[in-house]
């Protein structure tokens, strides 16, 4: 996973815009539906096109039916722009003050509308912020 992002990379987002987005993140993670885990988690995704698009995790009593934030902003993303979109950056926050990364079902489902380049931050150890490229979160992803 890399902590800086190279400045000619496309999807090098500021500091700014970073910041932005994981407070997209962390705001939509309060209308979580989490009441069994108590883990309210938030995803805030920035299309390619510049649309922002947010999501939070929805829970079930039957956990395997559980949906995750990240998995939740990509299927608003693609009702709202259509099944062509892709993800330039993606942040993800908890309300728990946890460090964690996307889950696998996460990252598949993300890697599908991303490119390898597309930036997931997530909450890492102490507080601070991770970032790792899609690439290098799942880097032998299912591809038909």
């Amino acid at each position: 996973m890399s902590s800086e992002l190279s400045a000619a990379s496309p999807s090098a987002l500021t500091p700014a815009q970073i910041a932005a987005l994981q407070q997209q993140a962390a705001a939509v993670a309060h209308h979580a539906y989490a009441p069994y885990s108590n883990f309210r988690v938030g995803a805030a995704l920035l299309l390619t096109d510049g649309t922002i698009v947010t999501g939070c995790n929805v829970e079930n009593a039957s956990y395997r039916l559980t949906t995750c934030a990240e998995q939740t902003a990509i299927t608003s993303a693609v009702a709202l722009r259509g099944p062509g979109i892709r993800i330039r950056a993606i942040a993800v926050a908890n309300l728990n003050d946890t460090a964690s990364q996307p889950c696998g079902a996460c990252r598949q489902t993300i890697h599908e509308f991303s490119t390898p380049d597309t930036v997931i931050y997530f909450p890492a150890a102490g507080g601070s912020i991770a970032q790792a490229t899609i690439a290098e979160l799942l880097p032998a992803a299912f591809v038909l």
